[in-house]
């Protein structure tokens, strides 16, 4: 039996954080980091037949196109992702009566829908990018026992020695999305690496008071070529993703709106229309 202060259950026998039951979960997940959004996009199903709430945690089940989907806002950073990540994999995969693990597990498809900037030049804001790799500079990865062969070890140590990596920082690991959902979205965006900042600000390289430790980071993520395998974009939830869903068997992917262009300092004049845009197209995508 899994230990009662490891799976907190509500007493309306919901999972602690997310709030949801068993029951209410559906086998596509979308997960998004505004909770305002979560309601902006289940506008679009036919039918809704769950609402919770808990915190930043806003949870919609129902239908479009005749096919059952979950809508789940996380609120921001790799830390939430592990709350949701380990709360949506418990929703399947652990018996709520006996708290045992169940004998087989069920995968789940999970796609981020989120917003993003972009770090090369000719990417212009408002398109679209598909993270088929995320590089997380958080930590979060190192604190669980987890298989080897999920990391791109070659390409993490590339990436530290091109960049002449920081020692006191966590080391940057860097974990493919999934192929199968990856598939789904490749026409009409731009794909390329996401890097997980665990900040918004030092993190990826924003200035207002605060100096940085290496101010030419940036230019080194920007520069940085493993093979055809090049950064496009920051973001902060991809890395956990990516990793965790790894580690549970359950398919990843992040699709981002790309709201600002880090290098031409340029931003998206209608950025609400453009995450409005990318969510229409995931609907249609994995309801096809």
């Amino acid at each position: 039996m899994i230990k009662n202060a490891d799976f907190l259950v509500n007493n309306d026998g919901s999972i602690y954080h997310i709030s949801l039951k068993p029951e209410q979960l559906a086998d596509t997940v979308i997960v998004v980091g505004d909770p305002d959004r979560v309601e902006k996009i289940s506008h679009f199903f036919s039918s809704v037949e769950t609402r919770v709430q808990n915190r930043e945690f806003i949870g919609h089940t129902g239908y479009y196109n005749n096919k059952r989907l979950t809508v789940l806002s996380t609120g921001i950073g790799t830390d939430n992702i592990d709350i949701v990540m380990n709360e949506l994999d418990a929703l399947v995969n652990v018996d709520f009566t006996t708290r045992t693990i169940k004998p087989e597990k069920k995968s789940l498809d999970i796609i981020r829908i989120g917003t993003s900037g972009a770090v090369q030049a000719e990417i212009p804001v408002s398109s679209f990018a598909l993270s088929t790799i995320g590089i997380g500079f958080d930590n979060l990865l190192h604190y669980y026992a987890y298989d080897k062969k999920i990391v791109e070890t070659e390409m993490s140590e590339a990436f530290m020695k091109h960049t002449g990596w920081n020692p006191d920082l966590s080391k940057p690991y860097f974990v493919r999305g999934s192929e199968k959902l990856i598939s789904l979205f490749e026409k009409g965006m731009f794909k390329g690496i996401t890097v997980t900042a665990p900040g918004f600000y030092g993190p990826q390289g924003r200035v207002l008071r605060l100096g940085l430790h290496d101010p030419e980071l940036n230019d080194k993520i920007r520069s940085f070529r493993f093979g055809e395998e090049r950064i496009i974009n920051f973001e902060m939830e991809t890395s956990a993703l990516y990793s965790l869903g790894a580690m549970l068997g359950h398919n990843m992917v992040t699709v981002c709106a790309l709201i600002a262009n880090r290098v031409t300092n340029e931003y998206s004049a209608d950025h609400k229309k453009v995450i409005q845009d990318l969510v229409g197209v995931v609907l249609d995508r994995i309801t096809a």
